[in-house]
């Protein structure tokens, strides 16, 4: 089997698949004859890496620019893969989407994918080999397709994503094989091709090249990456560090084995945060291994390997990289430097990251206490912190609390950081990554002027960056406000918002804000059951995604599950208490309560609603209603007295146009409205 991996051009039975280079399909060790069509082996490729069925409608966006017949010649690739393939059946076909099944065969870059997901730390040197030698060319090479933006989008993310892997891998081959080894330096010439800013990777060609006495030679490649490094205006220091300690041992025996020059650190680091982000700029995070102090584990003082601070440690680096957010350095990396006592600040400064968490797990007086500090390693600042404490009860459900409220502060703190930055900064200074967040500040102010200054930032940060998944569910975010806010044409915006948030899935399938923008776009076009998978799938990629759950609480609040809606509504405000849409989390509480008949309580929760400060039309509306049916008739009239100074004309019908109730919720909330005279 590994052998097989290893080409896939063996006489292996059954299917085998290279996607990391030219697509070759092979059956039982023969190669397969394609047809000539480039959409055919699109289409292929497209469904081999998709982690579910895929709509025919997508795929139809994805590869056909307004033909004739795209799904008749959907159909043609179809009916041609499966004449392809060992098995018809592989090609799955149910209701209006399509699965490729390609179980049991040998999938060069699912194995790739897996590896990397299992941890290509953790891997053996046989295994990195075996992997290694997957690579044999750029993922679907040459098989960029004219017309097909979606598609190419797509193919520019999955090259960037396989070169990454491919660079970790040769790392930690180099990293792992004997000094002397005869394959330790093409691997090391790839390595710095992959990531020509990699400062580790230029330390670890310099070592080589010392280690063969070709010391000319490593002072002409010192030379050309310096003047690399400043063509990009990048710190070059700790490559020339790094070569200082090797001249300086040369006379050693030490020379002639491996100098530790650099920490182990995910690639790129040193510089840039990951190759997959050079575009963007995002903002970079190393969460270093808690303390565990006195108490919990048996052991006073100092860090204890194993421990539930390591634990915790790991799960909030998990979370937060599934958020997606900003770069998270790898477990591996950041356990390595804490093994080495290396300060977090220093750790912070060798990993060339922008902020750096740490934190102690204690015991004390029979409650468990984890304090935490995030700083932003390049002004020494400390961005957020917080003492958590809670009784150990059930002390892996505390822990997993505590890791919740962590992450979900971490993630806001960053942004805010992030983004009261790029507010300092001209507009046309700006990259992707600070337009994004420009376009965030304007989004929360919810009027539908700043809405219209986000749309124009998140469409700057897409010309710098076509591959910014979350700069694309910000646009359909600002789509979807016009058709709900009733800002422009609603058919209209809804498509808009619909085709964006299809444009962010294209470009990240795993990114949770993805999936959010299309389940709020399903929910415009009033396909309820397609926009709670799709939130339901944000939510399963990253159970950290308030808005994810917030969203599901919306949907929930107006013809879901009332309960449901007040328990997601709950558990967003648990994730993000201070969050920007606080107002609608309270909001569509208030509404589930309504469906429930307790409008006392659906009262209480509309006037925290519209008591914040960035609260719009839409709550001060359902605030009126609520307080109505309440009873409350003196206090429902005051704000429909305010609601009427913005929207002279507002009535009950514009109420229930916005939403998608029940029919028994829309009699209710018409009888409020009667009450106030607004009916």
């Amino acid at each position: 089997m590994e052998s097989a991996r290893s080409s896939l051009g063996g006489a292996t039975a059954g299917l085998s698949v290279r996607l990391l280079g030219p697509l070759t399909i092979m059956r039982d060790g023969a190669v397969v004859q394609l047809p000539a069509s480039r959409k055919l082996r699109a289409l292929f490729a497209y469904l081999a890496l998709a982690p579910h069925a895929v709509g025919r409608s997508r795929l139809c966006e994805l590869l056909w620019d307004v033909p004739n017949d795209p799904r008749g010649e959907l159909r043609w690739c179809l009916s041609k893969l499966r004449s392809i393939l060992d098995d018809p059946a592989r090609i799955e076909t149910s209701g209006d989407t399509v699965a490729l099944d390609l179980s049991g065969s040998l999938v060069d870059a699912i194995d790739i994918a897996s590896a990397a997901a299992e941890g290509i730390e953790t891997l053996d040197l046989e295994r990195l080999q075996v992997l290694s030698g997957l690579f044999v060319g750029d993922f679907l090479d040459g098989l960029e397709i004219d017309r097909s933006p979606h598609f190419n989008s797509w193919l520019i993310a999955q090259r960037r994503r396989f070169r990454s892997c491919h660079a970790a891998i040769l790392e930690h081959l180099v990293n792992n094989l004997p000094a002397d080894a005869d394959e330790t330096s093409p691997h090391l010439e790839k390595w710095v091709e992959l990531n020509p800013f990699d400062g580790r990777a230029h330390a670890a060609l310099l070592a080589g090249l010392a280690r063969r006495g070709q010391i000319g030679a490593c002072e002409e490649h010192l030379a050309s990456a310096e003047q690399l490094f400043a063509s990009e205006d990048l710190d070059f220091s700790p490559v020339r560090e790094a070569w200082r300690t090797i001249r300086s041992e040369r006379p050693a025996a030490t020379l002639w084995a491996r100098p530790a020059l650099l920490p182990a650190a995910p690639q790129a680091s040193i510089v840039l945060p990951h190759p997959d982000t050079a575009a963007s700029q995002k903002a970079s995070l190393a969460v270093m291994p808690f303390i565990e102090e006195a108490g919990i584990g048996g052991v006073r003082g100092g860090p204890s390997r194993g421990g539930l601070a390591d634990g915790l440690t790991h799960d909030i680096i998990t979370r937060l990289a599934k958020l997606r957010d900003f770069f998270v350095i790898a477990r591996g990396s950041v356990f390595a430097l804490a093994e080495k006592n290396i300060a977090p600040e220093d750790a912070g400064r060798r990993l060339n990251v922008d902020y750096v968490a740490t934190g102690t797990v204690r015991s004390q007086a029979g409650r468990i206490v984890v304090s935490v500090e995030l700083v932003e390693v390049r002004t020494a600042r400390i961005v957020w912190a917080e003492t958590f404490e809670r009784k150990p009860d059930d002390i892996f459900a505390v822990l997993d609390d505590i890791g919740n409220s962590i992450v979900s502060s971490i993630s806001a703190e960053i942004e805010m950081v992030e983004r009261n930055r790029a507010l300092l900064k001209a507009p046309n200074s700006l990259n992707a990554w600070e337009a994004y967040h420009r376009g965030i500040w304007h989004m929360y102010r919810f009027t539908r002027t700043e809405n219209e200054q986000a749309r124009h930032f998140f469409g700057m940060a897409l010309k710098l960056d076509p591959t910014f998944a979350r700069a694309y569910a910000g646009l359909s975010f600002t789509h979807w406000q016009n058709a709900f806010q009733r800002w422009g044409d609603r058919d209209r915006e809804s498509a808009l918002a619909f085709e964006t948030a299809g444009q962010s899935l294209l470009v990240d399938d795993h990114n949770p804000a993805a999936h959010w923008a299309m389940g709020r776009a399903l929910w415009l076009r009033g396909e309820q059951d397609g926009s709670l998978i799709e939130l339901e799938r944000a939510v399963d990629l990253s159970p950290n995604f308030a808005l994810g759950h917030y969203a599901l609480s919306f949907v929930h609040s107006q013809s879901g599950d009332p309960k449901a809606a007040i328990g997601s509504s709950d558990h967003s405000r648990h994730l993000s208490p201070f969050d920007p849409l606080l107002f609608g989390m309270l909001g569509v509480r208030a509404m589930a309560h309504v469906r429930l008949g307790q409008f006392d309580e659906a009262a209480e929760w509309a006037l925290k609603a519209a008591a914040r400060p960035n609260a719009h039309a839409i709550i001060l509306a359902i605030a009126a209603h609520c307080l109505a049916l309440a009873g409350r008739l003196d206090e429902a009239r005051n704000f429909s007295a305010a609601l009427r100074k913005t929207l002279p004309n507002y009535c009950a019908d514009d109420f229930i146009g916005t939403f998608r109730f029940e029919p028994d919720a829309e009699a209710m909330f018409r009888q409020g409205a009667g009450r106030i005279g607004l009916g």
